[in-house]
């Protein structure tokens, strides 16, 4: 005797790219539930763009399985990537180095009109 699940399978659907709203909507009508770790508040994400998903695109599972999904930060939410230290540093001074201090004459024009 064989078991057979009464669910059957179906492709999960490619989310990177879409935004949460129609990530959603693409998911349910495949008959699959979304879960964003990032993002309890699921449904109030509705213009962030999926970045990542589990399982990925193409790959059979059970109707009423849950994808897992992953939003691009917003704005001010610390979506800048990695920063590098800039080696070697930039010179200390910049334009205080350039330019006098305001009411000091430059040391070239007391230079020439000294008689």
């Amino acid at each position: 005797m064989r078991l057979v699940s009464e669910k059957p399978d179906v492709r999960v659907p490619r989310l990177v790219g879409l935004m949460a709203v129609d990530a959603y909507e693409t998911a349910r009508v495949q008959g699959l539930s979304l879960y964003a770790p990032d993002r309890p508040d699921l449904r109030a994400a509705v213009v962030d763009h999926v970045v990542r998903q589990y399982p990925r695109p193409g790959a059979q599972v059970p109707r009423e399985s849950v994808v897992y999904v992953w939003f691009d930060f917003g704005e001010g939410e610390g979506g800048g990537g990695i920063r590098e230290p800039r080696v070697p540093r930039p010179p200390l001074g910049g334009l205080r180095r350039e330019l006098a201090e305001p009411g000091e004459p430059p040391s070239y024009c007391a230079a020439l009109s000294s008689p």
